[in-house]
Parts: C-alpha cells; sequence; structure tokens
C-alpha cells in the first residue's frame, strides 16, 4: 500500500461539508463522549482541534475496553448521572438503551448534508430498532474465516467449505506448542465468548426462542453446539478458553494458529507488516457452512440523560455525524485504516477499491449473503447475554462439565429477567 501521511488525511475533513453545518447555533462549550477504542476513531482524533475551532465545542472523549465501556454507559444511563452527552453503542445493547429511553431517535439531529442512507444496508440494520435509528456506524462488518494460505498449500488441504472440514482440518494442523490448528473467544461477555458461539448454536439448528418466544438455547441442538465449541480449545494455545478477541487475534498474527473465525475489519490487522508475522500469508473466505457470519456494527448515539436540552442534543448530532462522516471513511483510508469503512461510497471509491488487498476484497464478497444479526434482539440481552458467557466460560474451562443442566441454568436465568423486565 501507498502511505499518505495523517497531514494529507486530514485535509480533506471538511472538504464536503460546508462549514456552516458544523456552526453550532447556540453555545454548547463541551460534548462528553463515553467511547471504546478504534483505529477509525485514532485517525478522527488528529482532526478534532479543527472541529473543535470550528464548531466552537470542545469534544472529550474517554475511552474503555469493551465490557467496561457497556457496564459504564449502563450505569450512567440507568442511575441518571448523565456525564456522557454522548455513548458508544453496539448490537448488543441498543435494544435496551432504546427501549429504556436512554438514547434518542438520532435523525431528527443528524444533519442531511452527511447523508445517513449512504451507509451501508447492514450497518443501518443494525444502528435500528423497532424502525428507528439510534446511531451513526463507527465500525462493522461480518465473519471471516481466517486461515493460514501457506499452511493449507504445503499441506495440500483445499480450504474448507463446511463446519465439518473446518474441524478435521483443525485437528489435522494441530502440531503444538509450534502451531495450534484453532483460537476463538472462550471469555465471559455478550460480546465475547457468546457472540462467536451463537453461530454454531444456530448452524446446529439451535434456536433463541421457542414458538412461545420463550428462551430455548438449551436443546439439543445448543448442547451439541456447545460441545463442539469447547471440544476445539483441545486445539487452541494454551489459556484459550478464557480469551478475548484481542487475545485470540494477537495468537494468530503470531504465527502460531491455523484456523480462526473473526469479524471481517480484523483482516486489516493481520495484513500490517510492523505488528503481524503472518502478512500476506492470510486467506479470508465465507465461515464454513452452514455457519452464519454474524453481523454486528458499532457507533455513537446521543444520550437523553447526558443531553437533555435540545440545543446540546443538536451540538452531539452534529458531532457524530462529523465523525462519521465520507470524509472521515477517506481519511481512513488514506492513513492506511481499511477496516472501519461503513458506507457504500467508502467501498464504490476508487481508493477502497486500489488499496485493499484482492485476498480482502474476494472474502467481503464471500461473505456478505451470509451475514445475518445472530444475538438475541431482546432489551435483556446484555443481562442474560452476559449470565450466558458466564455459563459458557465454565464449561469450556471444565469448572461445569454438564452442559445440559448448565444451559438448562442459563436459560432459567434468561426467563426470569424477562419475567422481570416486564413488570418494570
Amino acid at each position: 500500500m501507498n502511505t499518505i501521511r495523517s497531514l494529507a488525511a486530514c485535509a480533506v475533513i471538511g472538504a464536503t461539508v460546508p462549514a456552516a453545518a458544523l456552526a453550532q447555533t447556540c453555545n454548547v462549550p463541551v460534548l462528553r463522549v463515553l467511547a471504546q477504542k478504534s483505529l477509525g476513531l485514532s485517525v478522527m482524533e488528529k482532526s478534532l482541534p479543527d472541529y473543535e475551532k470550528r464548531s466552537g465545542t470542545k469534544v472529550e472523549i474517554n475511552y474503555f475496553g469493551e465490557n467496561d465501556r457497556r457496564a459504564k454507559s449502563r450505569l450512567d444511563a440507568s442511575t441518571g448521572a448523565g456525564s456522557y452527552q454522548i455513548y458508544y453503542v453496539d448490537e448488543a445493547n441498543l435494544a435496551e438503551f432504546a427501549s429504556a429511553g436512554w438514547v434518542v431517535p438520532l435523525l431528527k439531529y443528524y444533519p442531511k448534508d452527511y447523508d445517513y442512507n449512504d451507509f451501508l444496508p447492514g450497518r443501518r440494520a443494525v444502528a435500528n430498532y423497532k424502525g428507528v435509528a439510534y446511531f451513526a456506524p463507527l465500525i462493522g462488518g461480518g465473519d471471516f474465516l481466517f486461515y493460514r494460505r501457506d499452511l493449507l498449500e504445503k499441506a495440500h488441504l483445499p480450504v474448507p467449505k463446511t463446519l465439518d472440514e473446518l474441524v478435521a482440518d483443525i485437528k489435522k494442523l494441530n502440531a503444538p506448542p509450534n502451531m495450534y490448528g484453532w483460537v476463538a473467544r472462550g471469555q465471559r461477555g455478550s460480546g465475547m465468548n457468546v457472540w462467536r458461539w451463537a453461530p454454531f448454536m444456530l448452524a446446529e439448528g439451535g434456536t433463541w426462542t421457542d414458538k412461545n418466544q420463550q428462551p430455548a438455547f438449551d436443546s439439543p441442538a445448543a448442547v451439541k453446539a456447545t460441545q463442539l465449541y469447547s471440544e476445539l480449545f483441545k486445539y487452541a494455545p494454551p489459556g484459550a478458553a478464557t480469551y478475548d478477541w484481542s487475545n485470540a487475534l494477537e495468537a494468530f498474527r503470531s504465527g502460531k494458529v491455523a484456523f480462526m473465525i473473526e469479524s471481517t475489519p480484523f483482516a486489516d490487522w493481520m495484513e500490517d507488516p510492523t505488528k503481524s508475522s503472518v502478512a500476506d500469508k492470510v486467506g479470508y473466505v465465507r465461515p464454513p457452512a452452514p455457519l452464519p457470519s454474524a453481523a454486528y456494527g458499532h457507533g455513537l448515539a446521543i444520550s437523553s440523560v447526558g443531553a437533555k436540552d435540545e440545543c446540546t442534543r443538536q451540538a452531539a448530532g452534529k458531532f457524530i455525524a462529523w465523525a462519521t462522516s465520507k470524509d472521515q471513511e477517506q481519511a481512513r483510508l488514506r492513513d492506511n485504516v481499511f477496516s472501519d469503512y461503513n458506507r457504500t461510497s467508502t467501498i464504490q471509491s476508487d481508493y477502497f477499491q486500489k488499496h485493499v488487498k484482492p485476498q480482502i476484497l474476494s472474502g467481503l464478497n464471500d461473505t456478505n449473503p451470509v451475514t445475518k444479526v445472530t444475538i438475541w434482539a431482546s432489551p435483556q440481552w446484555p443481562d442474560i447475554g452476559d449470565n450466558l458467557g458466564i455459563a459458557l466460560e465454565e464449561i469450556f474451562t471444565g469448572t461445569q462439565p454438564d452442559v445440559q443442566s448448565t444451559l438448562t441454568d442459563a436459560v432459567q436465568y434468561a426467563k426470569d429477567a424477562m419475567e422481570h423486565g416486564a413488570k418494570k
């Protein structure tokens, strides 16, 4: 890739949006954002001083890890503290935040000049709850099967197209301690082990709920999927049963893992030769059938608790629009960040087509048709999902060897959570 220095990236900010669109119609001296670090936000911060000068509003961004970010925003909203005017939200907590009224419908405060409909349909679907858009996407995608092209070629193995073929190849290429066949998230959490386990559960024929909309993820199909997912940790690096996504990525790009199913934007991490020992050695395809590709989206929403008045909400909406704009996405590309794209105009741009590696472009075309939401879109999902994550981690680590009873306990917890939520 050709490297264009960040100054050039920053120069395009505001190029297609009139300066008047940034100016505030009333005085909002400070906006505070509760966020999760991403490459795209790191690029955005380079041009933030210019935004602050032009808008007259200082923007303070506080970053937290994924689980802490969810917990802190929930606490800030539920207690009425309102310390933040903007929340970083995602598909895992959108239903909870929207149904509780903790975030406001976005489009009333999102300037039309910034073209919300340019966001990819899948991103808009994830940002939507009951027909209303609540956040503007910063990052999103589906799943790739990440595989080592060089290892498969050396072993004369074709790329696995089915789950059975993948399991067989994981076992064939497993040669510890120098090479492990597999790595995956095992750490508890609705956005951690549950996120990666859910496609396995659905692939085996499991469902989140039965025909009466009652929790049903302790079915024989769910048990079978859990047993398989747990068994695969035998072919993963030591300690992987409690890995989060960053641990899994580092294990793969250290060159010690043959296969991994992870989110599509992480392909950019694999191709960074300064940090990855497997750059130009990785292939990207859709997850082997019948595994679906898990759709997700993260973005910025206006806090109803922190942004109480119309003036503050307008200022928050303008910042969110600017931070997720077409210009910002082009700036990311020019700063060699090709993972945080969300717009149709971005993927159709000459720069994206020219600079994204062919194997990644091919993988995106392969996985898009099987990408769908795989989690349970329920207001109680964060509580239910986090409890399920504890159960799964206990299964994966061997603390709870009885898969059926452990999942049944998690289902009962889900039923109680739904009943409690209905009484509020």
